[in-house]
């Protein structure tokens, strides 16, 4: 192979290293931004029916409470 082609290769492999550390910080600053949205307003989202909630707390020793005091 003649000496630019080694020079290619090295070209390719830096922008293919720089293309991934891209795409990784930007997936990375994507997933971890700041959110003003908690826990408790994403639970309704995906919680169990109250039904299932009331029979996973009774087959584990728990209590369920229907509202809170």
């Amino acid at each position: 192979m003649p000496w630019w082609g080694y020079v290619l290769f090295l070209i390719a492999v830096a922008v293919a290293i720089w293309g991934f550390l891209s795409v990784v910080g930007f997936r990375t600053n994507t997933l971890t931004r700041r959110t003003s949205r908690t826990a408790e307003n994403l639970y309704p989202d995906y919680a169990d029916s109250p039904r299932k909630q009331r029979r996973y707390a009774k087959e584990h020793g728990g209590q369920w409470r229907d509202h809170e005091d």
